[in-house]
């Protein structure tokens, strides 16, 4: 099964998300809607179904360590490259870091060498698809106290990807 690590905004900054605006989006690209709007902390791609366990006892573990922390988005939308336009999140690095260094040792995807860049997908293009800069910019300022992590299940359709939380566990520190 596909999995990944994440914390999800809360109803207030789905609210600020759901009230940026919208125009059609161009021929290869779509719009993210609510149920897809979440921080990844750590995609850990395909995971023996026999293993699960060991991997929620690793995020479990980072959980109860770990106390609730603030999360800002913004200050303004932004792409990577011109095929994915999101909102930046800060805050989450050291969550993040943990989650890693928790689950390096599953997953078919090792864990990035690149730094942690949290943010928040609302617009994606094909490969070679339209340019998605021109909605960047568009100013989003929120914030939400992350007190939780996710354990993910994603099924990647032809309509997109679907997400099922497997577990939440509660930053309890």
């Amino acid at each position: 099964m596909r999995l990944f690590v994440a914390v999800w905004p809360s109803a207030e900054v789905v609210r600020a998300l759901e009230a940026l605006p919208r125009p059609p989006a161009p021929s290869g690209s779509r719009w993210t809607g609510p149920e897809h709007w979440h921080v990844t902390l750590r995609f850990l791609g395909e995971v023996n179904p026999e293993v699960v366990g060991e991997v929620e006892a690793g995020v479990a573990a980072v959980a109860e360590r770990l106390a609730p922390v603030p999360a800002v988005v913004g200050p303004a939308t932004a792409c990577f490259g011109r095929s994915v336009l999101m909102v930046p999140v800060s805050g989450l690095d050291a969550l993040a870091a943990a989650t890693v260094e928790a689950t390096a040792g599953w997953g078919a995807a090792p864990p990035e060498r690149r730094p942690f860049v949290g943010h928040l997908t609302l617009a994606r293009s094909r490969r070679r698809g339209p340019d998605l800069r021109q909605f960047a910019g568009r100013p989003l300022a929120a914030s939400w106290t992350a007190s939780e992590l996710t354990l993910v299940r994603s099924s990647t359709l032809r309509t997109g990807a679907r997400y099922e939380v497997i577990r939440r566990f509660a930053l309890s520190a």
